[in-house]
């Protein structure tokens, strides 16, 4: 046996991928074609109860939204309505001392209390319950409080902050839903508050949102406190069906609404039938707003042809077996094609990439995706020996440059020497300072012992080369750096800031004038040196200060050439970028007649310099 499995697994092992995945969805079709039969039903089930209850739970809370902005219509009328201050105070003064007062107010104060109400649809009866013996109840709008009852609800309201809604009306709702609001307190002590009443018709607020429906759900607005009191459409299909048994499937529904617990659906039984419920509690009425649906008319659907998916299921996998053979054989030809270029690449064809025949924004398939890759990793490939090339380029071009720059040192050093002395002895102290820097510049440039410098060797060059500029031009240059001692024995690579300061003398300075130049040395994020090499000079016009920065920003690999001036700042922007990585270089700002700024950046790599 174990003979058996050991041959079976080293056919498998060795058999080609496609014929590998031809066996397991061979294997595939039988097991779907059986299971199918016997899952589909339930699943059927499952599924229309998902997008019944999703259904539901949707229109719940368009119903609860709908609702609420009725019920906040019904609150701006109450506002507008106390917006009336003649009104309101009109009405607790003593309306029987002045007749001719009455009749104005009736053609004023009351006839635009009365517009405003007309103005809004929802309210069918606005109401002012007042404590005040001189009170005429001439209109339907003003009332003694001895007519509101309960007498004590006032009480209520102040404990309610004010104002509360009632789904049915206290006086005579059974088809009305209230808003009471305090309005004010007389003053005296036996006196009781004014209480304002907003009814509106259940039909004008319910109608429309209770309505018959497409769907298996029947709405229902229940009292919080009594399940007795609901309102809903009594001619709906689902309460024409339920009958007598409405009463009892209101009854325990309400008994498993919880104000805290509304994003699960509530199942109860009542005779024979499971009832689902979806509510939602509207705090301001202390009212639910529920659907409830049955199981039976939930799984109505079309049970009688999951045969005919079945059937259909088979021949789609029967499809789905000749489709997978025929692209099996495709995608696996386009692997020969990786592996073919990966051979060419192992004899040394760096460019035998993979024709893909994508577009840009075309992502391909995985098959796809490892050719991109292959292609990009030769591209580095590629890349990276060409960096190599050029650093090497680098090193042998900057060897040889010391050793041209070597030959005769000594005798220009001597004759500098010669000629500084007999400036001294003539009394020429200018010319002996030039000869100094001019000498300390050419031992500098000279001598190439590494890559890099110190901080402090690179500012003592560029002093030099400054002293001597203002000799020869008689120009008056400014270099400006007051830097700590550690920053000094910083090490940075050679003549990378001779250039910028050289850029600065011969293009910051307006005609016959000179400029400062200052530099600032910080560290940014722990990791990196920024040294600011900044001029006031006459700036850069902006269409070279753009040719520069997008020579800066191009990372391609061509190689470094020299500028007619030497190395330019782009080129020694690529120079730092060789070395130390992309993100490494120069940077330039400039306003044209105001400044120009450029920043080296460095690797940084000290840990203490001294807290700045």
């Amino acid at each position: 046996m174990k003979a058996v499995q050991t041959t079976i697994k080293k056919l498998y092992r060795n058999s080609r991928i496609s014929q590998k995945l031809f066996l397991a969805f061979s294997l595939m079709i039988a097991i779907p074609a059986i299971i199918i039969s016997f899952l589909f039903i339930r699943t059927q089930e499952a599924q229309l109860y998902k997008d019944a209850m999703a259904e539901g739970s949707s229109h719940v809370s368009r119903l609860e939204g709908q609702l609420r902005s009725r019920l906040t219509m019904l609150e701006n009328a109450s506002s507008t309505a106390l917006t009336q201050k003649g009104f309101v105070d009109f009405i607790h003064s003593d309306m029987q001392a002045d007749g001719l007062q009455l009749v104005k107010f009736r053609q004023n104060q009351y006839e635009q209390m009365h517009n405003i109400i007309q103005s809004y649809d929802l309210v069918s009866q606005l109401s002012f319950y007042v404590d005040n013996p001189g009170l005429h109840e001439i209109w339907p709008e003003i009332y003694r409080y001895d007519r509101f009852w309960p007498q004590d609800y006032w009480m209520t309201l102040r404990e309610e902050n004010g104002a509360a809604f009632r789904l049915f009306s206290l006086q005579e709702g059974e088809h009305t839903l209230s808003y009471y609001r305090l309005v004010r307190l007389q003053g005296k002590q036996n006196e009781r508050p004014t209480i304002m009443e907003i009814r509106a018709r259940h039909s004008a607020i319910f109608s429309d949102l209770l309505e018959e429906r497409d769907g298996s759900f029947f709405s229902v607005v229940m009292d919080g406190s009594q399940p007795s009191r609901s309102v809903y459409n009594a001619a709906h299909a689902s309460a024409l069906v339920a009958d007598g048994q409405l009463d009892d499937i209101l009854t325990r529904v309400h008994s498993r609404l919880d104000v805290l617990q509304h994003d699960e659906p509530v199942q109860i039984t009542s005779g024979d039938q499971t009832y689902y419920a979806l509510y939602r509690y509207i705090a301001p009425l202390n009212a639910y707003i529920v659907d409830i649906t049955s199981h039976q008319e939930l799984m109505k659907g079309p049970r009688n042809w999951y045969f005919l998916v079945v059937a259909i299921t088979l021949c789609v996998l029967l499809m789905m077996m000749v489709m997978i053979s025929y692209m099996t054989r495709r995608i696996f030809r386009r692997l020969e094609m990786v592996l073919a270029s990966m051979r060419k690449v192992r004899q040394g064809q760096l460019d035998a990439k993979i024709h893909t025949g994508l577009s840009d924004n075309d992502p391909g398939d995985e098959i796809d995706y490892v050719a991109v890759s292959y292609n990009s990793m030769l591209d580095e490939i590629q890349r990276l020996m060409t960096q190599v090339v050029d650093k090497q380029l680098i090193a042998k071009n900057a060897q040889l440059h010391s050793l041209h720059s070597q030959i005769n040192s000594h005798f220009l050093y001597n004759a500098l020497e010669s000629i500084r002395m007999r400036a001294e002895v003539e009394r020429q102290p200018a010319i002996a300072g030039a000869l100094v820097s001019l000498g300390s510049l050419l031992r500098y440039s000279m001598q190439w012992r590494g890559d890099t410098v110190s901080l402090g060797d690179e500012l003592s060059n560029i002093h030099s080369y400054i002293r001597f500029i203002n000799f020869m031009e008689g120009t008056s240059f400014e270099l400006r750096a007051d830097l700590l001692p550690e920053v000094l024995r910083y090490p940075i690579p050679k003549m990378c800031m001779q250039p910028v300061v050289e850029n600065a003398v011969h293009h910051a300075a307006p005609p016959g004038g000179s400029v400062a130049i200052e530099m600032n040395v910080s560290v940014e994020n722990s990791f990196m040196l920024l040294i600011e090499i900044r001029d006031n000079g006459t700036g850069i016009d902006p269409l070279t200060l753009s040719r520069l920065q997008e020579e800066m920003a191009d990372e391609s690999d061509r190689p470094i050439v020299a500028s007619r001036n030497g190395l330019g700042l782009a080129n020694v922007h690529k120079r730092l970028q060789l070395h130390y990585g992309k993100g490494s270089g120069l940077s330039i700002e400039s306003v044209q007649g105001a400044y120009t700024s450029v920043t080296i950046r460095l690797p940084w790599e000290q840990v203490n310099l001294g807290g700045w």
